[in-house]
Order: C-alpha cells, then structure tokens, then sequence
C-alpha cells in the first residue's frame, strides 16, 4: 500500500464518527513517519507507507510488524499509556471499521490519551522544569538504562559509523538550500574525525555491557509528566541498531534538546545527576560528539519533515529549524580547554547552586562535571544522594577519602577535556592546597572561591533545607563556625546576595 493508498485510512481515522463514544473532534499530528490521531480519550497512531534508509514502513506486514514492536518495547517504560495494536479493515458493504473479519487494509497502535501540556517540551516552554523534576527525570532514565537489555552486537564503532552514514545520506537527499554541500561535508568529516579518535573507548564501553536496548529518541517531545512522574515513551521500534546503542547516547537527546531549547542549567542537572547515580563518568571523552550526533538527527529529521509540509509558511520555518540544529552540531564538536574550579565555603553558603549555575556556562559540552563532596561520601557507602548517613560518616578518616575521591574523579573527567566544579567545604589549607595542585599537575586553569556570609544567614538557609544530599544541621554549621581557616588564597565571595548575583560575580571572576 502506498501513501496514496493510504488516503482511505487516513480519512476514516480522522472521522469522528469512526470512533466509539461521543468523540466530535478528531485532531491530528502529522510527522515524517506516522500520522497521530487524537480522538476523545485515546490516541491513534498510523505509520505512513514510506521507506528511508533507516526506516521501512512500505508494506502493510511490517506495519503491523512495527505497530506490535512499539507496544512492547515502550510498555518498559510506560505501560498505563500503550494499550493495543488493531487493524482497519473493510466491512462487505465497503465501509472500513476497526477489526472485524473484513479486507484488511492497515493497523494501528492505541494509546491512551495525555493533555499535552504533560510534555516536557510543553514544561520546557512554559518555564516549568524545576530542579527537582530533573533530577527525577535523570533518576528516572538512569533505572531505565541499567535495566535495559545488553545488546554487545551493537553499538561502538559501527553504530556511530551508522549513524554518520544515515545522517549524511539523508541530508544530502533533501538538499535544503540553507545549509550548502560544503558545510555538510565538513559536518560529516568532523564526525567521522571524532569517531576514529575514540574508536578505543567506543568499542570499550561496547564489550563492557554499555550498549543496550535503550530508548532511542529521547528528546523532550517524547518524555511526559504523568501521575507525577517523568514518564518515557515513542521509543525507536524500527531499526534495533539505531535503538540499541550506547546508553550515554542516548542520554545525549534529551541534553541536546534541552541545549538547544536553551535551559542550559536544566541540562547541566539531568547531566550531573544521571553520573552521580549511574557508573558512565567513563564515557565523558564522547559526550561532545554523542551530542553532535543527536543534533545532526534532528537537522535530517526536520529537512524530511519539511519536504512533505503543503503549507509554505510552515515549510519555511522548518528549515529554518534544520539550520539551527546543524549549526549545534558544529558548535558541539568545537574544541573548548577544560578548567577546574573549586567552591568552598561553610554549610549554607550556597555551593551547590552556585556549582550548578558555573557548570552550565562552563560549556564542555554538556556542561561541567559537577563532582559534590556530599554525594560522593553518599556514594562510599553506597546509600542515594539524598539518603541521611550516620555519623561516623564523618569521621576524619572516611573524609580523607572522599577528598581523595574527589581528586581523582576530577582527574579522570579533565583528562577527558570536561571542564570540573568541585563543591565541598574545602576548609582546611591542605585541602584548598590540593586542588589547586591538581589543576597545576593536570595543566589547566585553576580558580578557587571561598563563599562568605552572616551567620544568621547561613542559619536560615540550613533550616529552610528539604531533601538535600547535605546532612548538615545547624549543630554541624555551629561546629564549622569555630574553624579556622588558616591562610585564604581563594577569592572570596559574598553569597548572601541572590544566587544569580553570586554566580554573576564568580563568573566575572572568571572569565577577566
């Protein structure tokens, strides 16, 4: 059946009257592969009749093949939405209707319907993306990949070589006018650059179990707020070696996206999260490309979009849309010099947030790594972020460790060209010291600041805390008060200012 065939199905789905219950409008979104009915309280979605490089649609057999493929593997992770797959047929009086035993003409996948204002894009632009919900969404994604089948015959250097292929294949096809011959071959040959210098590590982090059947599209269009919670769904089912790869590729998507919808901040919490709960810091060397690559998708993806778009207008805007993301992807694969940055202070002074603010600007693609000392202390014992410890958690031993653990995780991610925020209190001269040495051993900028404030501010601030990673009460912020800090040569800051004034005034330090 081709797409002119198809015309009958479509025109029945858009039908209100072809809908059981009081359906009166039937609304429809329509994309380069399938074509989504929203009736009443459901959701019906048709593939179209086509055929790409990555994707074959062309037969009413693999339709339905794919329809039966998408309700399995996205009920993984969101089982309430993905209700059945059923077939359009025509009755012996000509009419089409769902089942029946009549002529079968298509299948379609049913889901059960969502307000769009769920969707995180939605979230996105409304300004809704709160720190907590990224680091649940990350949280959320990180269980999704270590549950996710090992897929080992995928992934490494042949599943970036194939995504290259089809991302250039595929773009030459459209030939947009806005983006010349020229830069498409510099974007591909860059990419291609990139994947031979981290063959090693490609192919490594393949025999080590990191490819896996994962998501495949995880942009911001295809994750929802349901009951609560970041919900994931509109998995690739069509092409298991696009959907089975590395699992930091896959997390690229979604901090692409956020890049580029310019909630830099959003992106630098889902990045540091997901690596302070999954075991992937490893991989840092390609996350730069990684995102390039999903930038590169989404280029091809909306030139295609935009060849089948009748309104002009639209068209236009499209490609507009496919400028933007290719000009990313050139952007992404820019080399940046990593720097180290240190931020001390006592209990309350504000570390982590002004960490995040700095790791967002620090643009080594994602953002900076964040490494918190809270955390990894969390992480020696094995307990969650925001899990409390017990005191002798905090003793000067189990200290030591965290300081050394601190050391070498921000070696590791500098060596790997990420920029690094170390946040910790950092109150002893040894331990200011150290860092700086680290910087000097590692050949990179290193700036330290101490953050200052009235005791009766960090008081109120320590009291206002609700599921942090810090167990510091007001007892432990009174102990801090009578350290002494010995010699400061870190740049002192007031941080009882608002946070984004604080991190102004860092970030001007900082880049004079």
């Amino acid at each position: 059946m081709s797409e002119a065939a198809q015309r009958e199905v479509v025109a029945f789905l858009s039908d209100p009257a072809s809908y059981d219950g009081a359906v009166s409008e039937v609304e429809t979104i329509a994309t380069h592969a399938s074509i989504v009915f929203l009736a009443g309280d459901r959701v019906f979605k048709l593939k179209r009749a086509v055929k790409y490089s990555y994707l074959d649609f062309s037969t009413r057999a693999l339709r339905r093949e794919y329809c039966e493929a998408e309700l399995r593997l996205n009920r993984r992770t969101a089982p309430k939405l993905y209700l059945e797959t059923r077939a359009i047929t025509r009755t012996r009086d000509g009419r089409l209707a769902f089942g029946g035993d009549g002529e079968l003409l298509d299948w379609v996948l049913v889901m059960k319907r969502f307000p769009q204002e769920a969707l995180f894009s939605h979230l996105a632009d409304t300004g809704a993306l709160t720190p907590d919900l990224m680091r649940r969404l990350a949280d959320r994604v990180a269980a999704f990949h270590r549950d996710a089948e090992k897929t080992p015959a995928f992934g490494g250097v042949a599943g970036v070589t194939q995504v290259i292929r089809i991302n250039d294949e595929n773009l030459r096809r459209a030939g947009p006018p806005e983006i010349a011959l020229a830069e498409a071959e510099r974007l591909a040959a860059r990419c291609a650059a990139e994947q031979r210098r981290l063959a090693d590590l490609l192919e490594r982090r393949r025999a080590e179990g990191k490819t896996r059947l994962c998501h495949g599209d995880l942009h911001l269009g295809n994750i929802a707020l349901i009951d609560g919670a970041p919900t994931l769904f509109d998995c690739i089912e069509f092409n298991a070696g696009l959907a089975s790869t590395d699992v930091l590729y896959d997390l690229a998507f979604l901090l692409m996206d956020l890049r580029y919808r310019g909630h830099a901040e959003e992106a630098a919490t889902v990045f540091n999260r997901y690596l302070d709960v999954a075991p992937e810091s490893d991989g840092l060397a390609a996350m730069p490309l990684f995102l390039a690559l999903r930038a590169w998708v989404r280029a091809h993806v909306t030139v295609t979009a935009a060849r089948i778009e009748d309104d002009a207008e639209r068209r236009a805007e499209e490609l507009k849309t496919a400028r933007r993301y290719f000009d990313l992807a050139l952007d992404l694969l820019k080399s940046r010099s990593p720097r180290l940055v240190a931020i001390g202070g006592l209990s309350g002074t504000g570390k982590s947030t002004i960490a995040l603010r700095l790791s967002a600007r620090l643009y080594t693609a994602p953002a900076a790594r964040i490494l918190r000392s809270d955390v990894l202390r969390k992480r020696l014992f094995g307990a969650a972020p925001e899990e409390k410890l017990p005191a002798d958690a905090y003793s000067g031993a189990t200290t030591e460790r965290v300081y050394a653990a601190l050391e070498a995780e921000a070696a590791a991610a500098l060596a790997s060209g990420c920029s690094v925020v170390i946040d910790a209190v950092s109150a002893q001269p040894a331990e200011r010291a150290r860092f700086a040495a680290l910087g000097a051993r590692c050949g990179v900028p290193f700036d330290g600041f101490w953050l200052e404030a009235p005791a009766e501010v960090l008081r109120r601030r320590i009291g206002a805390r609700r599921n942090d990673a810090s167990d510091a009460d007001l007892a432990v912020l009174e102990k801090q008060l009578g350290y002494d800090l010995g010699p400061m040569d870190w740049r002192r800051v007031d941080c009882s200012g608002t946070p984004d004034a604080v991190a102004d005034s860092a970030w001007a330090a900082l880049t004079r």
